[in-house]
């Protein structure tokens, strides 16, 4: 959970929403098969609730303030891995700011498999 204060008050953003918003995000990028689990407990959840729940493939964490997201993805075989994983922290990193006003510090992609 990510909390932060305004002059209103305190606002606070669950991980299941920034997961939504970020595989959102990932999902419409050119190149994307989709995503793969990150971990045992991704696993274990994929297992238990099939392979489409809110954050499988995705990580966030605060740092200092500042958001560090995770993404463990798949690709299509014969495209510029580069060029893509650009792309989708461009556009990751545009989606998160955009609707949340929080800064994205970094975010770490992980091309598990290509499809």
């Amino acid at each position: 959970m990510i909390k932060y204060y305004t002059p209103l008050g305190k606002v606070c953003m669950t991980g299941e929403y920034f997961a939504g918003l970020v595989g959102a995000a990932v999902q419409s990028c050119y190149g994307v098969c989709g995503m793969s689990a990150n971990g045992t407990s991704d696993s274990l959840k994929s297992l238990v609730f099939g392979a489409n729940h809110p954050d499988h493939g995705v990580r966030v964490t605060e740092e200092n303030g500042r958001l560090v997201i995770d993404l463990h993805i798949k690709m299509m075989y014969g495209l510029n891995i580069a060029a893509i994983v650009r792309s989708i922290t461009h556009k990751v990193k545009y989606a998160v700011e955009d609707a949340t006003t929080l800064r994205v510090a970094r975010i770490n992609v992980y091309v598990d498999d290509i499809v």
